[in-house]
């Protein structure tokens, strides 16, 4: 144990001798530094004397230019006044000049609208003028070549009246002269044909007494006649027989040409009556076509005034959008974008939606006059584009679309959460309620007494002060300055350029005119449209009608064509019909002189057997004989002079 201890002693011991002789050492070092320090402060104590005298000398120096810059900053404030109430005069002179730009700037857009309007209308108006340059060429070709044919045809129009005059006389007359000549033929036919009938009796009966006569040698007895008669009268019989068969065969022939001749005729009136009125429908038509000409042609120049009109409205409502884009960005930087996208975006919702709880920001449901601008945005604050609605159910629906499609934010104030308290205000003439001076609808009374319910005007800060205090009201000044309940101040210069309700007032006034230009744009459109349809109307109603026109024409032609063929066959069947009635005629006096025959040679047989004729036979057939040969005669001069 002792030698442990004895070897951490002497341990310790030396220890202690190394922290000696290092102690030592920095004391060696200490004081060589303090050595050093004494110097220094020597140097020190120096310098301090040298500085003072340095502060001194500057103090003088700064001390001069002190006074000489006080001086020119005297004057720099007098020339600083003096800029300002320039520069004020010239803000106001400027303000005045933006006024007036502002005034002017409706009457440039409008002059600019007219010189592009005068432009369209100046193109419009030089093509209608070359193409009423080339009618106007047309006509006037078309009129020299009708005066020229109108000079060279005059003398044969004069000429041609007098030989249509002529015709007419000489149709007349040949007319009358034709209806004695068929009068005439008539009954000449008829004294023929009654001639004929005597003529074929008298030769009948003298051929008859000529066969007695010459076949008297011919029997050698009554027996061997009666014989002969009876074979000859059953021959003259059959024979009789055949030609009443074809007699009444010719004469069914004959009443079906008759028939014929009678449908032909009500044809002929039929296909006169069609051509008259097809000649009475065209005439109608043409003038149908050519009203309805005049009808398309009015219509057409309304639709170029209607173009004219709507390139005109297109210019405004142009630069009306590009207005509204201006006004929309001027309002738009009075509030933070996520606002402006909000405000933007609202009426698209309301109109998907169908939301009629939607009343509008606050800026829109309220005038003011413009004394009270001022005042009335300093107050109202961004609470000018909070939206009113009816119901806290609207906003959430429009917060939802507003979040779906991430078009920006919006406050809303519904209606039936909002309960505003009663306000007392002071009944003196400097604090007025700033709700008074506002007009609007009460529907939206108490969202403008929640913002503007417990504001007075007053003529300065002062007085506002003891109200504010007095009464929990915030009071403000006419330029914006206020105070509130609290004494709270607030206020400074407000530039006129910056005013949201300027602004807010012309993007309304600019969005009314947009949608009075997109109504009437709308509706010269509309018009534009049931014009073009009418017109398209009466283009295909011209059509059809022309072609009805070419297609009556046509059946014209083939109706001519058709009166022609039936005048043909009509004069056809009616030769036809003469050589059937002679036909008729001849099978009429063949069975006529057959049955004569047959008379003589029944009679005949009942007279007795004698050789040759008796005297009384004799004395007729020679009276016969004088007749046939008279009547021969009178007909030939009759067929002679039929």
């Amino acid at each position: 144990v002792y030698e442990s201890r004895r070897e951490s002693s002497l341990k310790i011991v030396e220890e202690t001798e190394r922290t000696r002789a290092k102690i030592t050492e920095d004391l060696t070092l200490i004081e060589e530094r303090l050595g050093e320090l004494d110097a220094e402060k020597e140097e020190l104590d120096k310098y301090r004397a040298l500085d003072r005298e340095r502060r001194c000398m500057e103090y003088a120096i700064y001390s001069l230019e002190q006074e000489d810059v006080v001086e020119q900053l005297d004057e720099i404030d007098i020339k600083r006044e003096q800029l300002v109430i320039a520069v004020n005069a010239r803000q106001e002179a400027c303000a005045e000049f933006e006024r007036q730009a502002a005034d002017l700037e409706p009457e440039i857009r409008a002059a600019k609208q007219g010189l592009e309007l005068l432009r369209l209308e100046r193109e419009q108006l030089a093509n209608e003028a070359e193409e009423h340059a080339r009618a106007r060429a047309q006509i006037e070709s078309a009129i020299q070549d009708l005066e020229q044919d109108r000079a060279s045809g005059r003398d044969s129009i004069t000429e041609l009246r007098r030989t249509v005059d002529d015709l007419n006389r000489d149709i007349r007359k040949r007319e009358s002269e034709l209806s004695r000549i068929e009068s005439e033929y008539s009954k000449a036919i008829k004294a023929e044909s009654a001639l004929r009938e005597r003529f074929d009796v008298a030769d009948q009966q003298r051929k008859s007494l000529l066969q007695k006569q010459g076949r008297s040698g011919q029997f050698s007895s009554k027996r061997e006649r009666d014989t002969w008669l009876n074979g000859e009268i059953s021959r003259l019989e059959l024979s009789i027989e055949q030609q009443r068969v074809q007699f009444e065969a010719t004469e069914r022939e004959q009443a079906e040409i008759q028939s014929r001749l009678a449908s032909i005729s009500t044809a002929m009136a039929e296909t006169r009556a069609r051509a008259e009125a097809s000649v009475q429908q065209v005439s109608e038509m043409q003038a149908r076509e050519t009203q309805l000409r005049e009808e398309k042609d009015v219509k057409i120049s309304q639709r170029k005034d209607l173009w004219r009109k709507e390139a005109r409205l297109e210019t405004e409502r142009s630069d009306l959008h590009e207005e509204l884009k201006r006004a929309e960005r001027s309002l738009g930087s009075t509030v933070d974008r996520a606002t402006s996208e909000g405000l933007q975006a609202l009426p698209a919702i309301r109109e998907r939606l169908g939301l009629n709880g939607i009343h509008g920001p606050l800026f829109e449901l309220f005038e003011v006059d413009e004394t009270y601008r001022t005042c009335v945005e300093a107050i109202a604050g961004s609470s000018l584009f909070h939206v009113v609605v009816d119901s806290d159910e609207t906003a959430s629906k429009v917060l939802s679309e507003l979040n779906r499609q991430k078009l920006g934010r919006l406050t809303f104030m519904p209606l039936n959460r909002l309960n505003p308290s009663a306000t007392t205000y002071p009944g003196a003439s400097d604090a007025i309620p700033m709700i008074e001076r506002l007009v609007f609808n009460r529907r939206y009374q108490r969202a403008f007494q929640h913002v503007f319910g417990k504001t007075i005007i007053c003529p300065s800060l002062d007085v506002g002060s003891g109200y504010a205090r007095g009464m929990n009201l915030t009071a403000v000044t006419l330029e914006g300055d206020k105070v509130d309940r609290r004494g709270e101040l607030m206020g400074g210069f407000v530039s006129r350029k910056g005013s949201r309700l300027e602004a807010a007032k012309s993007l309304a006034q600019i969005r009314a005119r947009v949608q009075a230009a997109d109504a009437q744009a709308k509706e010269t459109l509309a018009t534009l449209a049931v014009l073009d349809q009418e017109i398209t109307g009466l283009h295909s109603t011209l059509q059809m009608l022309s072609a009805r026109i070419s297609q009556a024409g046509n059946d014209r032609s083939s109706t001519k064509q058709e009166l022609k063929q039936l005048v043909k066959n009509e004069a056809d069947s009616k030769a036809f019909g003469e050589g059937v009635s002679k036909s008729l005629a001849t099978l009429k006096a063949q069975q006529r002189s057959a049955e004569l025959e047959l008379q003589a040679l029944q009679n005949e047989l009942q007279t007795p057997f004698a050789r040759g004729i008796t005297a009384e036979e004799r004395q007729v057939l020679e009276r016969l004989l004088v007749e046939v040969d008279a009547q021969a005669s009178e007909l030939a001069k009759l067929s002679s002079r039929r």
